[in-house]
């Protein structure tokens, strides 16, 4: 058995070691790997398309890269995308063409993080993925549809690869013990908790296991338990991408939860969030929103609540101002909620911009000069304040030639209830006004 720990033998990190040499040596990833699932029937057809590999980190984006290569039997062009420039990229392509005119073999570029690319490097890649001199694999941890330029991505192929499962974890755990350390053992509740901490990236769980066994020998300790798992494992964070994939379905699921009226998961949410790294007053944003667009006027309270929370932190930092903030968390997952303010905004919106231009009606211009007056702006315009309960029934604020459509419809919930008796007395008093006016 090859030993890490042999004196004055250089060897490669264990993640590379265990590197799969084949298909089958794959963890995880059998939606795609399976028998009959696409992947593996694009490896066996030998008609392998360009593709996006987009997945979390550490799922095995490379390796699949690397093995397709190989299966292919073409030339394999890493450049990361972090790293390079269009200069790199012309460098590739001519790699590539030398490469067929003196092998016939056909060239893999494969681009990590390519969505660090921008538009115009994204652009280079195009003619040569249309003449076929290169087969383009770009593996991103972001959504490729707003990362990846529209047309490189309609000719590529886009495979969806998952964090690995806990028994998937476990099986690479497992080989790694194996093969560096076989005497090592230790107790059901650490493995849990290093594949906790490995959350679904092979790379991070062979990095810390790597380090966790040079530890153990070095400590001439066969056994490892909880105390000395913790006190090798620096940090216990979850995987939190601050820009990225796993950023966005946090803050929704912070946000559903919220809309959904449960304060404990939203808390969760929340803390899961700022236990990552997540700007606080990027959440404090997000908890305005939320208040503008899920509780609006059945609860106005909640909006100054939100933008009160994101003063406090200002004032406090962190951690006291969070506290702020998760008030306003729990207030708003508690509070009334409507969209009706939100609703009537886009409707309105979306009405005026596909509307014609509709002359303002005489009643409710404006007459600060006699020639105004002489036109008739703002003849029988009736002052609200003068009016019995402060309102003018019957009158119409609209254009003349529009048929008043109804963009607000308030729900039954908190403050809104209120709203919806007010407007209804005021409809009811118009009705009033019209029908005298009809009699006359």
């Amino acid at each position: 058995m090859n030993s890490l720990f042999a004196p004055n033998t250089p060897q490669a990190p264990l993640a590379e070691r265990l590197r799969p040499k084949t298909l089958d040596e794959v963890v995880g990833q059998s939606h795609l790997l399976g028998v009959g699932k696409p992947l593996r029937l694009a490896f066996q057809s030998g008609k392998l398309p360009s593709m996006i590999l987009w997945g979390p980190p550490g799922v095995g984006k490379t390796t699949l890269a690397r093995l397709i290569a190989n299966t292919a039997d073409a030339d394999f062009i890493p450049i990361s995308a972090v790293l390079s420039g269009i200069k790199d990229i012309r460098e590739a392509v001519e790699r590539a063409e030398l490469t067929l005119q003196q092998h016939g073999r056909k060239t893999i570029l494969f681009v990590d993080e390519v969505h660090r690319f921008n538009k115009g490097q994204q652009d280079a890649f195009l003619p040569f993925v249309e003449s076929g001199l290169i087969t383009f694999i770009g593996a991103t941890t972001e959504n490729p549809s707003f990362e990846v330029n529209s047309a490189l991505l309609s000719r590529s192929q886009v495979f969806v690869l998952n964090a690995l499962s806990e028994p998937e974890l476990s099986l690479l755990l497992e080989r790694a013990r194996l093969l560096v350390a076989e005497s090592v053992t230790f107790s059901d509740e650490v493995r849990e908790q290093i594949l906790a901490y490995a959350d679904g990236d092979a790379r991070r769980l062979l990095n810390f296991v790597e380090g966790l066994f040079n530890a153990a020998v070095g400590a001439q300790v066969t056994g490892i338990d909880e105390a000395f798992l913790q006190t090798t494992m620096a940090s216990k964070l979850r995987r939190f991408d601050k820009g990225g994939e796993a950023f966005y379905d946090q803050i929704s699921a912070l946000h559903k939860s919220v809309r959904g009226s449960n304060p404990d998961a939203a808390l969760y949410w929340f803390l899961r969030m700022i236990d990552g790294g997540a700007d606080p007053l990027y959440l404090g944003r997000r908890i305005v929103r939320m208040a503008v667009e899920d509780i609006g006027l059945a609860d106005p309270r909640a909006q100054g609540m939100a933008l009160e929370a994101c003063q406090i932190f200002e004032r406090l930092g962190s951690p006291e101002g969070e506290l702020a903030l998760s008030n306003a968390v729990i207030y708003l997952a508690v509070a009334p909620k409507s969209n009706a303010a939100y609703m009537a905004y886009n409707q309105a919106k979306a009405f005026v911009a596909q509307d014609k231009s509709r002359p303002v009606p005489l009643h409710l211009r404006n007459a600060p000069t006699k020639l105004m007056k002489a036109l008739d702006y703002g003849k029988e315009y009736r002052y609200a304040h003068n009016e019995p309960e402060a309102y003018a029934a019957g009158v119409d604020y609209f254009p003349d030639d529009l048929t008043p459509p109804q963009f607000y419809m308030p729900t039954p919930r908190g403050l809104e209830g209120k709203i919806t008796e007010k407007l209804a007395h005021l409809r009811d008093l118009d009705k009033r006004e019209l029908a005298k006016k009809a009699k006359k």
